[in-house]
């Protein structure tokens, strides 16, 4: 017969014995190839202000070919920045979490190319595939293996390598002139301290609107002899898709949702927000969720005006930079938000 009674009291010695998890360590690198929208108009019709009124985005940083910059070398070189700041070295780590859409290979991951170029031990890596939401994904996971008990430090990493796959003419314009490269990195580390460091985390997701934001193809579906034989130059399933009205119509409304379960989750306020990290998606969402919250400029960190979206990498480079520029002081309440493809979106409430 099962024992309600019993299996509460465990519940509750269970509870009593989980740690919390604190950053410790942040770090970011950006290619130093910097892609101006005027520079843009050399392989489409755009124009300087056409993309700063719908976007916002000043400029993009985009992988220079001729250097060694990867997914995974932009990972760990964030990923040494991090570990430094967190005071520890590689061998330190025990875990690795690597958000991108964009893999050096179409396997293996990652996570385990940061394990062998960091020389780490054997340790475990996992990879997050949750585009724009990846790295409130990652965050989230890396919580969970710590609160349990499980490992002690570990490293999460969002990076992407966009520029490599990005249809460069006027026809894709509506998506290319979005996106950058980049990546970020937050090393996770168990903590004793009540109250500080990660208070929750809120993931969702809705697939039926997978198509409306989307890379079709090479997939195993259909592969590549399939596209090289019908060779239609129509056809633009291996660039990304997007359906910005209604990503934009929907992402206001998730963004919103996922901050507020955060705050109620917590007891807290909107009153309470010291300083909000958004998914750098789109200047304009920022703006509207800003006003919606009541927040002051000085209380929200965009630069996407200078990086453009870096989907898994956004929310981390944004969080290190509003960090080193004393943004972010001890004791604050920090809140991370995200909407993006799937559509996933998700937050990640933080007393610092």
């Amino acid at each position: 017969m099962f024992d309600s009674s019993m299996y509460a009291e465990r519940r509750m010695k269970f509870i009593n014995i989980m740690y919390n998890s604190k950053i410790t360590g942040l770090g970011y690198y950006v290619p130093e190839n910097v892609v101006t929208n005027n520079d843009l108009k050399k392989f489409m019709e755009t124009s300087d202000e056409w993309i700063q009124e719908r976007t916002g985005i000043k400029e993009r940083r985009w992988i220079d070919p001729k250097t060694e910059d990867t997914t995974a070398i932009m990972g760990v070189k964030a990923a040494r920045i991090a570990i430094e700041r967190a005071g520890l070295t590689k061998d330190d780590i025990d875990f690795i979490v690597f958000a991108t859409l964009s893999p050096d290979m179409y396997f293996p991951g990652g996570g385990v190319q940061v394990q062998d170029l960091l020389e780490m031990p054997t340790i475990g890596a996992l990879d997050v595939r949750n585009q724009c939401s990846g790295f409130i994904y990652s965050m989230s996971v890396a919580d969970q293996f710590i609160k349990t008990g499980m490992y002690k430090n570990i490293l999460v990493i969002g990076a992407e390598n966009h520029s490599g796959g990005l249809e460069r003419s006027t026809r894709g314009r509506g998506v290319t002139v979005i996106f950058g490269d980049g990546a970020g990195a937050a090393v996770l580390s168990r903590s004793e301290e009540k109250g500080k460091g990660i208070l929750s985390s809120h993931l969702h997701s809705e697939g039926k609107h997978a198509k409306e934001l989307v890379l079709e193809g090479p997939s195993t579906q259909r592969w590549v002899p399939e596209i090289l034989e019908k060779n239609d130059p129509d056809d633009v399933s291996y660039y990304p898709y997007m359906n910005g009205q209604f990503v934009f119509k929907h992402a206001i409304t998730r963004f919103s949702e996922a901050i507020m379960e955060g705050l109620q989750a917590n007891n807290l306020q909107k009153e309470d927000i010291d300083m909000l990290i958004p998914h750098q998606a789109n200047l304009r969402i920022a703006q509207f969720i800003q006003k919606k919250f009541q927040l002051s400029d000085d209380e929200v960190y965009n630069n996407i005006q200078k990086y453009g979206n870096t989907t898994a990498a956004s929310v981390i480079i944004a969080l290190t930079e509003a960090w080193e520029q004393g943004k972010i002081k001890d004791n604050d309440l920090v809140v991370l938000a995200a909407f993006g493809s799937g559509f996933t979106w998700g937050s990640v409430v933080v007393r610092w």
